[in-house]
C-alpha cells in the first residue's frame, strides 16, 4: 500500500473544509465513529482553531457496537461536539441490508430537511470502492438526494467550489485522495482518539467498522496503531472485506449511491 505525503493531504483537506464552511450557509458533518470520520473531525478541529464549527450527525440504527456508542459519548464530550443523533428504521430495502443501506439515507434526508443543511461533509475515500472513485471533492445532490455521477462539475486546480446549480445539497469529500494507511499515519502523528474495536482482541479486530449485523472482525494481531501500520504494509486482504454490503455487485452499490446512499 502506497503511503502519500501526509502534510500535503492534510493541507488539501483543511482547504476543502474551509471552502465549504465559507461557501455554504448551513454545513454539517456525518460521523460514524469510524477511523475515517473521526480523522475528518480531527482535521476540522485543526482547520478551525481547535473546534468543530458545525453540527456532527450520527445516523443511528440502534444496533451499533456498545464500544461505538461509548466512544461517541466520550469523544463528543471531550471535543465539545454539537452532536445530532437521528434514528433510522430497520426494514427491507434495495441492497438487502436493512441495517446500513437505504434506510439510513431516508433518516438523513428527513434530518437535513428539518435543519435546512445545504452541505454535508462526508469521510469517503476513492480507494474504498469503485463507485466512490467517481466522486468529486464537492458533489451536488438533488432534492431527492439523487447523484448524477455522469454529469458532475469540473474541478480545476484548487477551484473546488465553482458555482453549482444546486437544488438539493452538496456532499463535501475532504478525504477523497487519502488511503487507509494514510489515515492510520495521521492518527499516529496527531494522536487521534480511536474506537477500540480497531485493535486486536483475542486475535481479531475490525478493519472497517459498521454495525453488529453487517460487520465482522478479521483475524489480526495488531494491538496498537504501529502494529496496524505494519500490517497494512504487507496485507493482501481488502479493507472492507468484513463489510457485507461491499460483497454486493458493483451495479448495486452504484444504484444505491445514485439514490443518495452514504
Amino acid at each position: 500500500m502506497i503511503q502519500q505525503d501526509i502534510k500535503e493531504l492534510e493541507e488539501r483537506s483543511i482547504f476543502i473544509m474551509r471552502e465549504a464552511k465559507s461557501k455554504f450557509n448551513k454545513v454539517a458533518a456525518l460521523w460514524s465513529m469510524g477511523k475515517d470520520s473521526t480523522t475528518m473531525l480531527a482535521l476540522a478541529r485543526k482547520a478551525f482553531l481547535g473546534k468543530v464549527p458545525f453540527p456532527v450527525i450520527h445516523i443511528d440504527n440502534s444496533i451499533d457496537f456498545p464500544e461505538t456508542y461509548a466512544f461517541r459519548e466520550e469523544l463528543a464530550k471531550k471535543w465539545k461536539l454539537d452532536l445530532i443523533v437521528a434514528k433510522s428504521e430497520i426494514k427491507p430495502e434495495l441492497s438487502g441490508f436493512a441495517c446500513c443501506g437505504e434506510n439510513k439515507t431516508v433518516a438523513l434526508k428527513k434530518l437535513m430537511e428539518q435543519y435546512g443543511f445545504d452541505a454535508l461533509i462526508v469521510s469517503i475515500r476513492r480507494d474504498e470502492h469503485g463507485i466512490r472513485a467517481k466522486e468529486r471533492y464537492m458533489s451536488p445532490r438533488d432534492k431527492e438526494f439523487k447523484w448524477n455521477f455522469k454529469d458532475q462539475p469540473a474541478e480545476i486546480w484548487d477551484d473546488y467550489s465553482s458555482k453549482m446549480d444546486v437544488k438539493g445539497h452538496v456532499r463535501i469529500h475532504p478525504l477523497l485522495d487519502w488511503n487507509e494507511i494514510d489515515i492510520w499515519q495521521y492518527i499516529k502523528k496527531n494522536k487521534v482518539p480511536m474506537n477500540p474495536l480497531y485493535f486486536s482482541r483475542n486475535g481479531y479486530r475490525f478493519r472497517s467498522l459498521g454495525c453488529t449485523h453487517c460487520t465482522v472482525a478479521l483475524k489480526s494481531g495488531a494491538k496498537n496503531v504501529n502494529d496496524i501500520i505494519k500490517e497494512l504494509a504487507t496485507t493482501e486482504t481488502e479493507e472492507r472485506s468484513g463489510r457485507s454490503q461491499d460483497k454486493e455487485k458493483e451495479y448495486t452499490m452504484e444504484k444505491l449511491r445514485s439514490l443518495g446512499y452514504m
